[in-house]
């Protein structure tokens, strides 16, 4: 998944106004206790994340 349709994802799911703050903000278990922005920073891959945040945040994949 390129990071585009990530991040366009998140917005969808999370509304513009929120979703920067939550993917800084919010640490997943699954992704070792980070962020979605530190986990992305530490090349982890956008689909392990999406799929992080899917649980989080009981989303279909």
């Amino acid at each position: 998944m390129r990071a585009t349709d990530f991040w366009e994802r998140m917005e969808h799911h999370l509304g513009a106004s929120y979703v920067d703050s939550w993917a800084r903000d919010y640490v997943l278990e699954s992704l070792g206790e980070r962020t979605v922005h530190q986990a992305l920073a530490a090349g982890e891959d956008t689909k392990v994340v999406w799929r992080a945040v899917c649980e989080a945040l009981n989303l279909p994949s």
